[in-house]
């Protein structure tokens, strides 16, 4: 079978159709048309794209779509890398952290003493018993005589109140940050129905804001998100992404649902 793009070309100067003809009967832009010609796929926007992309320019041109299909799947889909994950052996049950420095000991933390109000407050009670025992043994052996004695005793000092921990106030709105690894096609909205706020292949980090949600439709899943300077949990896929984000956390988009589809 000729290569792809080759095949996609003449099937397209058969029609005596050019690039703006199908763009405008297939709704995909020009420059991924040519990408798709030109066999150019690290500039398309994931393998889930790509296929959507070779069925639709084919059904325009009149070829059939499951002979590209396939060939795609069985020459470039499967050469992608998968990334590797370095096993980590548990630690063995005797080690423990130390929590001060963070190395491992052997040893048991040491056991906080007791506090200095109660050591205080036992002290102040030994000397008021012994106070009273002195009343009780003492008689009146000077014929009545009076005595007074004043006493003084130490007074426990009191720890300073502890202020209560001001709770933090909730974000103001729903900002999401987008860091790629590599060049990756990004549509974003801010609901169904809504106008589009970004659709291009993301280069360099960027972040969007909205009062209330943000939708995200990710060609490929090596990206870093945060929602609120948090991250966003991503399960690994060769299939596209879609998120709702919103002040309460994130939620993943069914593929019919997402920005763009």
């Amino acid at each position: 079978m000729p290569p792809i793009g080759e095949t996609l070309r003449e099937a397209r100067m058969r029609q005596r159709l050019d690039i703006a003809d199908v763009e405008s009967r297939t709704k995909i832009r020009a420059k991924y048309l040519r990408a798709l010609e030109n066999e150019e796929w690290s500039l398309l926007p994931g393998p889930t794209f790509v296929r959507t992309f070779l069925r639709t320019y084919a059904e325009v041109v009149g070829i059939d779509p499951h002979l590209l299909v396939e060939e795609y799947r069985l020459n470039y889909e499967q050469r992608e890398e998968q990334p590797e994950f370095q096993t980590l052996s548990p630690l063995p049950r005797d080690s423990r952290w130390s929590l001060r420095d963070g190395r491992r000991s052997g040893r048991r933390p040491p056991t906080a003493g007791p506090r200095p109000g109660l050591v205080a407050a036992l002290v102040v009670g030994a000397v008021l018993i012994f106070i009273l025992a002195l009343g009780l043994m003492g008689g009146d052996d000077d014929g009545g005589g009076e005595s007074s004695s004043t006493t003084t005793t130490p007074t426990a000092k009191r720890k300073p109140a502890q202020r209560a921990a001001t709770p933090r106030p909730a974000p103001a709105g729903v900002r999401v940050r987008i860091v790629p690894s590599e060049p990756t096609y990004v549509c974003v909205d801010t609901g169904s129905g809504t106008d589009v706020m970004f659709e291009d292949t993301l280069e360099a980090a960027r972040t969007f804001r909205d009062p209330n949600r943000v939708r995200l439709n990710l060609g490929k899943r090596t990206v870093v998100v945060r929602l609120n300077g948090r991250s966003v949990p991503i399960v690994e896929s060769s299939d596209s992404l879609g998120l709702a984000l919103t002040r309460k956390g994130s939620v993943e988009l069914p593929a019919g649902n997402q920005p763009c589809a």
